[in-house]
């Protein structure tokens, strides 16, 4: 029977390749029932609804997004740091459309603070030491980053950037610069 061998971790790895291949929304306890070729009940045991595999698939996403962070992080600073890091969002992003949508899902706030979300801030942090920020200008910088990582790749994912020259490529790299030249220069309030 289908039934065999499964376990909430399973579910969940499952669940983020459906992601990936139809897309976060479309993630439901049928759907994943479906895959396995067993009844939805038999899935209640291992995970509680539909948002329940929604959260864990998010959770999933989140700690690999932060152990891919960690290691291009490891030895870099500045501008180097901040491109490294910004490449790890935007290639986990075409590699796994569906989990980097499922990142972007909106946790209560103590699954968030138990989250790899938080290791995320972290690094961000880190990386703006390199550009000697102080508060509340280092939180100001992190929400800065974080929307144009996250609204860059949203665009490029739908297609945003292929109508015209130069490629997306040519862009990002001065974005990058842009970012950088920002960071050193941050404006006094």
């Amino acid at each position: 029977m289908g039934r065999v061998g499964l376990n909430t971790e399973r579910l969940t790895r499952a669940g983020a390749e459906l992601a990936d291949e139809v897309g976060f929304d479309q993630v439901t306890v049928s759907a994943l029932a479906r895959r396995f070729d067993v009844k939805v009940a038999s899935l209640y045991s291992h995970v509680k609804n539909s948002q329940d595999l929604r959260t864990r698939i998010a959770l999933l996403a989140l700690d690999e997004l932060a152990e891919r962070g960690a290691a291009a992080l490891a030895g870099r600073a500045g501008k180097d740091a901040l491109t490294a890091f910004a490449g790890v969002y935007r290639d986990y992003a075409r590699e796994h459309p569906g989990r980097y949508a499922a990142a972007q899902l909106r946790l209560d706030p103590e699954t968030a603070a138990a989250s790899a979300g938080v290791k995320h801030a972290r690094m961000m942090r880190a990386i703006l030491r390199g550009y000697d920020l102080t508060e509340p200008d280092e939180t100001h910088a992190v929400r800065m980053l974080g929307s144009v990582f996250h609204g860059y790749v949203s665009l490029e994912m739908s297609g945003g950037f292929s109508h015209s020259a130069p490629d997306s490529e040519e862009s990002w790299a001065r974005v990058m610069d842009a970012l950088d030249a920002l960071l050193r220069n941050w404006p006094a309030p």
